[in-house]
């Protein structure tokens, strides 16, 4: 499996109503200097409606934005959807809302 895969792997176990770090996603695919590249594979999601990338934000729970597939505003809004609570800023609180699972990737 490489790099892009592991990625979209981690980022699909990320649960409905919680979201994850682009660094996290990099540790959890054993790349934990790879955060920047993480953020590239999901801007390049293949499967937009399979792999959630709107579930990653960055160290301090910021919607990208760059969002691949409508900008920062609909990040936010798919994440809201979601019954995540996005601030005005949007932000999301990462101490309420970060994934705390393991994640399980494949080799």
């Amino acid at each position: 499996m490489n790099f892009f895969e592991k990625v979209y792997e981690a980022v699909k176990q990320i649960p409905i109503g919680k979201v994850a770090t682009y660094g996290q996603i990099a540790f959890a695919v054993g790349s934990p200097r790879a955060a920047r590249q993480v953020g590239f594979a999901l801007h390049v999601n293949p499967q937009p409606g399979v792999i959630p990338c709107h579930r990653v934000v960055n160290r301090f729970g910021r919607m990208a934005p760059a969002f691949a597939f409508g900008g920062e505003d609909v990040q936010a809004d798919l994440l809201r959807a979601e019954g995540v609570s996005v601030k005005d800023d949007l932000t999301v609180d990462l101490r309420r809302y970060q994934y705390q699972g393991e994640f399980n990737i494949g080799d």
